[in-house]
């Protein structure tokens, strides 16, 4: 329920009071809150945890102006925030001391990282660790509603904004600077709030930045910008109602720098007394509570009114400690719940071979994929480097469709993979099915962080309230020459990430098959498209060609397919193997098969996770000899681990040691032809490596 003032306080015919006196009673919340958090160490310093204290009243002031259907993305600080949206002092007190009934994670994430989808409150998708990072997926959520307003899509006749908040030491991160530019590029209707308290955790702002937050903001065009005393709760309400005032209206962004003191710890963990010393006294001065009951006794209110308030407000904080001390415990079996949400695609469905006898390219598969996805689903969108109607993708994989669907929805973005990645959370939680791609799988490190930090976490941590429905398309793989930075493989580090999933199809109909699936997918896909493959050009790769299968083919995640059998006669004399692959080791060992006929059974495994561990024991099971084919260096890779988990769980079944092939063990893949040749595995050496096998 929203929090109420007391009935002892009457205001009805002082309505310029309502707001400061509601305020009033929920500084006095989070000041006995985190008093009451020292006090009772015992229980509320079980886990590591940060109060509000000093930024009440910004926080306060912002909470005052979201409605029910606003969104926003705090930070770890904004308990107070919280409260003046409608949370209570209880649902607080459930997440701090991780209890079954935590409204926003059930036990699973910090205090003050809240995820809420609650009708008559505001959407908080799930907050990460918040020290910046969320900056992307909030102004992703801008961009997202900015899309539906300009499609007519939104349902609502209501004004969205977006709050996303802030500390000032967390602007200095490079993500920060990604949101701002794409907020100012796309005019989107987000307010950033930056609260200072001068302090990161024991460095000063002096140390860590050139310039505040107001002064870094003015070299983003387009940005509207207001600075406020964050510790004044009426200058920060008006500043704060102006800005949402701002956005709803024209529908561009601004900063909010708010100036706070710092009267808590930076959190339990790091405690005040450690380093602080005369610099608290001094931002002692500016408590924003000492200021509000000043402010109100000027007007007014009486001592005896604000006693009554104080007494009350603190008697709900301390009653709500004691009911969340002794609430339950998660349940210790449900620990693993959540990690994917449930797909709609459990079974092949469709024609296969739909569109008459010519076959196509993968690259037009993907193509045409896309384009008959976005003709059917208005909400959906694709972006990425390149990919608008000037050039159509460096592959040519978004050829026409920005001339068919609008820049609106296909759209180039600036070389910001972080922002590509990471704005995808927010367009889901906004309703907006994006479709984004990495140019070339070297150059995604850079937007590894919010893939890791925000979108795989968040089903899980959310308990299942804000999967994050991203279909991310990378290039891959060597395809001759393209050097040390065009030609990189990334399956095995992405396999490391729980959370989300990795398909690799290796021949046109499964990529339109599996794309269809990835959308369709709530969850987190990252498709991994094998640059060689896409046209056929590489010799032995004619296969990747397929008949194009009907618009409405999709295969469900996790189903590997069995491209090449052995005889029945091998197997039964003992005389076979198989051969374990994905993307170009399907030919590797298809040309490779070719020298010991009937003997070779090919898996093409197509999804890496979920992966079909049954087909996969089965074939072991059968033919007693496993090959694990990779274009990845060998060492410590996917191909190895895969090996590992046969050898423990099948080891009866085996007949000889498992092969691994793979590219040698360098750091990257070498531009010369000839150098790049004798990296890279080939059908020569899985030849050698099956004879090896076979004759064991």
């Amino acid at each position: 329920m929203k929090t109420t003032l007391p009935t002892a306080v009457v205001v009805s015919d002082n309505n310029f009071l309502a707001l400061p006196l509601r305020a009033y009673r929920l500084m006095c919340m989070t000041r006995r809150m985190a008093a009451l958090y020292d006090e009772r160490r015992e229980v509320a310093g079980k886990y590591v945890h940060s109060t509000s204290r000093g930024h009440e009243a910004i926080q306060i002031a912002a909470g005052f102006q979201l409605q029910s259907y606003d969104f926003a993305s705090p930070y770890y600080r904004d308990e107070a925030l919280l409260l003046s949206v409608g949370i209570t002092p209880f649902e607080l007190m459930l997440q701090l001391m991780a209890k079954r009934d935590d409204p926003f994670s059930g036990g699973r994430s910090y205090y003050g990282h809240p995820s809420l989808r609650r009708e008559g409150f505001p959407t908080i998708p799930h907050q990460s660790a918040a020290t910046g990072m969320q900056a992307i997926p909030a102004t992703g959520m801008a961009h997202g509603i900015a899309y539906l307003e300009s499609q007519g899509l939104l349902q609502s006749n209501h004004k969205p904004v977006v709050l996303c908040s802030l500390g000032d030491g967390s602007v200095t991160e490079g993500e920060v600077a990604e949101a701002l530019q794409m907020a100012v590029l796309k005019h989107l209707p987000i307010v950033y709030l930056i609260q200072d308290n001068d302090w990161g955790i024991s460095a000063t702002g002096d140390e860590m930045r050139a310039m505040n937050a107001y002064e870094y903001a003015l070299g983003f065009k387009g940005l509207e910008r207001m600075q406020v005393d964050g510790s004044d709760f009426d200058a920060s309400h008006d500043t704060m109602k102006a800005a949402f005032d701002y956005v709803r209206k024209n529908r561009g962004p601004v900063l909010v720098h708010a100036k706070c003191p710092l009267l808590g710890h930076h959190t339990s963990g790091v405690r005040k007394e450690w380093y602080r010393g005369d610099n608290l006294t001094e931002h002692s001065k500016d408590d924003p509570f000492g200021k509000l009951e000043t402010s109100l006794k000027n007007k007014g209110v009486s001592e005896k009114e604000l006693r009554t308030i104080l007494e009350e407000a603190e008697k709900v904080v301390v009653n709500d400690f004691e009911r969340a001390s002794h609430s339950p415990d998660p349940e210790v079996d449900d620990f693993d719940s959540y990690e994917f949400a449930d797909t709609p695609i459990k079974e092949e469905r469709g024609k296969r071979t739909g569109h008459g006898n010519e076959k196509i390219t993968m690259v037009d598969a993907a193509l045409h994929a896309v384009d008959e996805i976005m003709r059917r689903h208005p909400e959906s969108i694709f972006y990425g480097q390149d990919v608008g109607g000037r050039l159509g993708g460096v592959f040519r994989e978004a050829a026409t469709l920005a001339q068919k669907y609008g820049d609106q929805r296909v759209f180039n973005t600036p070389i910001q993979e972080a922002y590509i990645i990471g704005s995808t959370a927010g367009m889901s939680a906004v309703g907006v099915k994006p479709i984004v791609e990495i140019q070339f799988a070297d150059y995604f490190w850079t937007g590894f962080n919010q893939l890791v930090i925000e979108l795989s976490k968040s089903c899980y941590l959310s308990k299942g309230k804000f999967p994050v429905q991203s279909l991310i398309r990378v290039p891959v793989g060597a395809y001759g020459g393209g050097g040390p930075y065009h030609s990189g493989s990334i399956e095995s580090t992405l396999l490391t990430i729980r959370g989300i999933k990795v398909v690799y199809p290796s021949n046109a109909a499964d990529m339109k098959g599996l794309l269809k699936a990835s959308f369709y997918d709530p969850n987190p896909v990252i498709v991994l498209e094998h640059k060689g493959l896409y046209w056929s050009k590489v010799p032995g790769t004619l296969d990747a060609k397929t008949i194009e299968p009907d618009e409405d083919y999709v295969i469900p995640l996790g189903k590997a397919n069995r491209v090449l059998a052995a005889t029945e006669e091998c197997i039964a004399r003992a005389e076979s193997a198989v051969v374990l692959a994905y993307g170009m080791g399907v030919y590797w060992a298809g040309e490779a098969a070719k020298n010991f006929p009937g003997r070779i059974e090919i898996l093409d495994l197509r999804s890496l996770n979920p992966i079909d561990w049954e087909a996969i024991t089965t074939s072991v099971k059968t033919h007693g000899r496993v090959m694990v084919l990779t274009e990845e260096p060998v060492l410590n890779s996917f191909a190895e681990s895969l090996s590992g988990r046969i050898a423990s769980q099948c080891f009866r079944y085996l007949d000889a040691p498992i092969q691994i092939v793979g590219s040698a063990n360098v750091p990257a893949v070498p531009l010369n032809l000839d150098l790049e040749k004798r990296m890279l595995p080939n059908a020569e050496k899985v030849t050698t490596a099956l004879n090896n096998l076979l004759t064991y």
